[in-house]
């Protein structure tokens, strides 16, 4: 009896080196087909390069055929790479309003820590922490105002452009703008990759709203409005322990 297999899904069962050079002096270096950064062995630079487009991007079958472990760290290395384009969009939209940049940097930052240690897909999270305020510009702009509501309109359409662009399958589109809509909502999406973005813009915010000298309350606040058990331990970790 012949068994056939999915010739695509080799490249994720059976690594091959490749040869690249070094973009900074030039160095031959070997990578291995299913990594994504590499530290050159003569100038000590470490770099990143592109993740080619594969069946797993298109394929319904593509999990089961892979194993959910390939294709999470698949999805995760691609997010990875989608993250530095991203980044960029957003240092373009913004300008020089560097305040909006660094508030999703480390948005971003601590989406990125809470994924260590939650079974969240990276390939939304990511894109949504570092889109999730994109439409206060253009709220500002036509409204006069930087209310929610007008954000709620807003956001998603400026995100589905810069995600198109950079190149999302339509369906993670639909959810990253769906949950950088109602990222001020809690209630209105229940997933984990909702909660995380919620969590780690919360985070950041914390500081702002609250007193935070305040302890005994600060933790209150901390259990009443986080939504994960690990947002929960970070900030606290950071605002009551003083750990970052």
């Amino acid at each position: 009896m012949m068994i056939f297999s999915c010739p695509g899904a080799k490249r994720f069962h059976q690594p091959e080196p490749e040869d690249l050079k070094c973009p900074h002096c030039g160095q031959e270096i070997e990578i291995w087909s299913d990594e994504i950064q590499v530290t050159c062995r003569q100038c000590k630079k470490t770099f990143m390069r592109q993740q080619e487009q594969s069946c797993v991007d298109w394929c319904r079958y593509a999990k089961p055929c892979i194993g959910e472990g390939l294709y999470k760290e698949y999805m995760k290395n691609k997010s990875q790479t989608i993250k530095h384009r991203l980044l960029e969009e957003l240092e373009q939209y913004f300008g020089n309003d560097t305040k909006r940049i660094s508030h999703a940097k480390n948005v971003m930052y601590f989406a990125e820590e809470l994924m260590k240690k939650e079974n969240a897909d990276w390939h939304i999270v990511i894109p949504a922490s570092i889109l999730h305020d994109v439409g206060i510009k253009i709220a500002e702009q036509k409204y006069n105002s930087s209310a929610g509501k007008y954000q709620q309109e807003e956001r998603p359409v400026i995100a589905k452009k810069i995600l198109l662009k950079v190149g999302l399958k339509k369906e993670d589109i639909d959810e990253i703008c769906e949950i950088i809509a109602y990222h001020h909502t809690p209630g209105k999406i229940d997933t984990l990759n909702f909660k995380i973005l919620y969590d780690s813009d919360r985070i950041v915010n914390l500081k702002d709203e609250t007193d935070i000298s305040d302890k005994a309350k600060l933790e209150k606040i901390i259990d009443k409005v986080l939504l994960t058990h690990n947002g929960k331990a970070l900030a606290k970790e950071i605002y009551l322990k003083g750990k970052r």
